[in-house]
C-alpha cells in the first residue's frame, strides 16, 4: 500500500486517571466512556473531523482546518462539562486535549508521522480539562476563535527532538468552568512501580504481541517481591498506545516508580531497551539495553524477561536505600528506618551492628505488622549469637505474612544457625517458590547447603544471590560464605582468592581472615598465612573462635581447624 503525506491538523484527548476510574467501577466507566464517545460523535462530524484511532481512554481524530480542531475541542470539553455536572467529583469523566497543525503520514486509513505524535505529546501536558496546541496550531487559530490563549514557552516534549513553544487554550464566555483534577494517589508504604507496555518501534505488528509479553511477563515477575508492591496489568496496559508523562502515571496509579521499553526488530534480530524512572522527579534511576536473535521467540521472551527484572529489583532497593539515607530519621517511617537498619547491617561491623539493631527496633515500633522489621532484627540477633530471640523473631514475621517470601528466608537463616539444615533448606525452597528471584532465598540457602556438605549446590546458590543482589545488606557474608564453601570443598586456592576479595571489600570484617589463614595454611604458604591470621586476632572479639558453633558438622570444624593450625593457630 503506498504511503502519502500532507498536512493536517490533529486533535489527541484522553481521560484523566482512567485507570483509578476502572479501579473505582469497571463496568461503569466502560459504560460512561461510550456514553461519552456517542454524545461526541456530532460534535465531531459538525466540525469535519475523521476518527482515525481510538484506544480504550483516548481518541485521534484528523481535522482539515485547525480552527474546526480547535473549537471541536471547546465543544467536547463544553460537552464533558455539562455530563459531569450531575457526576461525584470522584467519578468525572474529564478529558485532556492537545492539537498540532503538522505533516502527517498516511496508510489507508491510519495517520502516523510527527504530527500525530507532537499532539499526543501536547494532550500529555494539558491540564484536566484543558487545551493546550503548538505554536503552528496557534498562528493559525489567532483572531479567529474568541478565546484566550497563555503562552506556556517552549517545552521539552518526550521523543520529541526539539523543544516546541505551547499554548493554553482559555475558556470562552460558553467554556466550561474548571473543575478540579482528582486528588492524586497516595504512595504504599513500600516502594511502589508500574510496569508500561512496551512500544512497539518496529514496522512489524506482530512485535506487538513480543511487546506486550515481555511488560506483562515482567508485571508478573516482580510480583513476585515481597518488598514491592507493583501495579496489576489491566492498571498499567491501560496507557497502551498514548503519550504518557512518567509523572502522570505516579500520580494517577500512586507509584513511586515507572518503568517504560521499547522494542524494534531488524532482520532476524530484535533490541529491547527498557528504563525505570522515579516518576516524583522524572530522574532516571536505570537503564538497560538487549540485543537478541528471534531463533526462538519465546525463549527470548524468557531470557530477555529475566534480565530485565533482575536488574531492576536491585536498582529499585538501591534507589530506597539513597531515599532513606536523605532523611534526617525524624521523618522515618517503618520502610525507611529498616532500610536505614539494612545499611548499617551491610557494613559488617559490631557497631554498625548495633546501630542496626536500633533502627529494625524502631521500624517495628513504628509498625508492630511489619514482617520486614522483624526479620532485619532477626539477622541482627543471629550475626550477635542471641539464636533463641533471633527464632521467635523469625516465627513472628512468617505468622504476619505467610506468602512473604523474606520472611521464610529469614527463618531459613534461624533454623541454619540452630544447626537444623534441614528445616532451613525447606524454608528456602518455600522463600523461592513463592519469589523465584529473591537474592536473600538464594543467600540463605546456598549458606545451609555449604555447611550441610553440600559445598558445589550452596557455591552455585551464593553465585546466584550475588548476581541477583551485587550490592546490598548480605554482601559481606556472601563473600565470606563463597571462601568457606570453596574450602570446604578443598578447593584451597580458590578460597584464597575469594577470602581476599572479601577482606578487600570489607577490611574490618575478621571471618573472612580466618578462612584465609585456614586456606594459605593447607597450601603451606605460611608466612601470608601467619599474616592473615594476625589480622583476623587484631579485629576479632573475644573469644577468637566460638565455642560451640550448631550450623558446623563435626567434619567440617575438624577442617577448618586443621588449616588454622597449620598457620600457626594454637587453642
Amino acid at each position: 500500500m503506498a504511503s502519502t503525506r500532507r498536512l493536517a491538523a490533529i486533535l489527541a484527548a484522553d481521560i484523566v486517571g482512567y485507570s483509578r476510574l476502572m479501579g473505582l467501577d469497571e463496568a461503569g466507566t466502560v459504560q460512561a466512556v461510550r456514553e461519552h464517545q456517542v454524545a461526541a460523535d456530532p460534535l465531531i462530524a459538525q466540525h469535519d473531523g475523521r476518527i482515525f484511532k481510538t484506544t480504550g481512554d483516548g481518541v485521534l481524530i484528523e481535522f482539515a482546518s485547525v480552527v474546526g480542531a480547535v473549537e471541536c475541542a471547546l465543544a467536547l470539553q463544553q460537552m464533558a462539562a455539562e455530563r459531569n455536572a450531575a457526576v461525584a467529583g470522584d467519578r468525572r469523566m474529564e478529558w485532556r486535549i492537545g492539537v498540532h497543525l503538522g505533516d502527517v503520514l498516511i496508510e489507508g486509513d491510519d495517520i502516523l508521522g510527527d504530527g500525530v505524535n507532537i499532539a499526543a505529546r501536547l494532550e500529555g501536558i494539558a491540564e484536566p480539562n484543558g487545551i493546550c496546541i503548538s505554536e503552528d496550531a496557534f498562528r493559525q487559530v489567532r483572531g479567529k476563535v474568541e478565546v484566550e490563549f497563555a503562552d506556556l514557552g517552549e517545552q521539552s516534549l518526550k521523543n520529541i527532538a526539539r523543544p516546541l513553544r505551547a499554548y493554553r487554550v482559555g475558556l470562552s464566555a460558553t467554556a466550561p468552568q474548571p473543575i478540579s483534577a482528582p486528588a492524586t494517589l497516595p504512595l504504599p508504604d513500600k516502594p511502589s512501580i508500574a510496569v508500561l507496555p512496551f512500544a512497539n518501534m518496529s514496522s512489524d505488528p506482530e512485535q506487538e504481541f513480543f511487546a506486550d509479553g515481555i511488560a506483562d511477563d515482567v508485571i508478573t515477575a516482580l510480583s513476585h517481591y515481597p518488598s514491592l508492591f507493583v501495579i496489576a496489568r489491566n492498571s498499567s496496559f491501560t496507557y497502551k498506545g498514548r503519550a504518557v508523562d512518567v509523572k502522570q502515571v505516579g500520580r494517577e496509579l500512586g507509584v513511586r516508580y515507572v518503568l517504560e521499553g521499547s522494542l524494534r526488530k531488524a532482520g532476524s534480530r530484535i533490541r529491547v531497551t527498557a528504563q525505570l524512572v522515579e516518576a516524583e522527579t522524572g530522574k532516571h534511576t536505570w537503564a538497560g539495553r538487549y540485543d537478541r536473535d528471534l531463533a526462538d521467540i519465546f525463549a527470548v521472551q524468557d531470557e530477555i524477561t529475566e534480565a530485565v527484572t533482575t536488574a531492576v529489583a536491585p536498582a529499585i532497593a538501591d534507589a530506597e536505600l539513597r531515599r532513606a539515607l536523605r532523611k534526617s530519621p525524624g521523618s522515618l517511617d517503618a520502610w525507611a528506618t529498616y532500610q536505614r537498619g539494612l545499611w548499617h547491617l551491610g557494613k559488617a561491623t559490631a557497631d554498625d551492628y548495633e546501630l542496626a539493631k536500633t533502627f529494625f527496633r524502631r521500624a517495628i515500633d513504628l509498625d508492630p505488622n511489619f514482617p520486614d522489621g522483624y526479620c532485619g532484627l532477626a539477622t541482627v540477633e543471629i550475626r550477635a549469637e542471641a539464636q533463641s530471640s533471633a527464632e521467635r523473631l523469625a516465627h513472628t514475621a512468617v505468622a504476619l505474612d505467610g506468602n512473604n517470601a523474606f520472611a521464610h528466608s529469614c527463618l531459613c537463616f534461624a533454623l541454619f544457625a540452630r544447626g537444623d539444615h534441614r528445616g532451613a533448606v525447606a524454608e528456602a525452597d518455600q522463600a523461592l517458590a513463592l519469589s523465584p528471584n529473591l537474592a536473600a532465598g538464594y543467600f540463605q540457602r546456598g549458606t545451609a547447603l555449604i555447611y550441610s556438605g553440600r559445598p558445589q549446590e550452596g557455591l552455585r546458590d551464593l553465585q546466584m544471590s550475588l548476581k541477583l543482589e551485587p550490592r546490598g545488606p548480605n554482601l559481606a557474608i556472601s563473600l565470606h560464605h563463597v571462601a568457606v564453601g570453596q574450602y570446604f570443598s578443598r578447593a584451597y586456592e580458590k578460597a584464597v582468592e575469594a577470602a581476599e576479595a572479601s577482606v578487600r571489600s570489607f577490611p574490618e570484617y575478621p571471618s573472612p581472615y580466618r578462612w584465609l589463614a585456614a586456606a594459605f595454611g593447607q597450601l603451606g604458604c605460611l608466612e601470608a598465612a601467619g599474616e592473615a591470621l594476625g589480622k583476623a586476632k587484631a579485629i576479632a572479639r573475644p573469644p577468637f573462635l566460638r565455642q560451640r558453633t550448631p550450623w558446623y558438622r563435626p567434619e567440617d570444624r575438624a577442617h577448618f581447624l586443621e588449616g588454622l593450625r597449620k598457620a600457626g593457630w594454637s587453642e
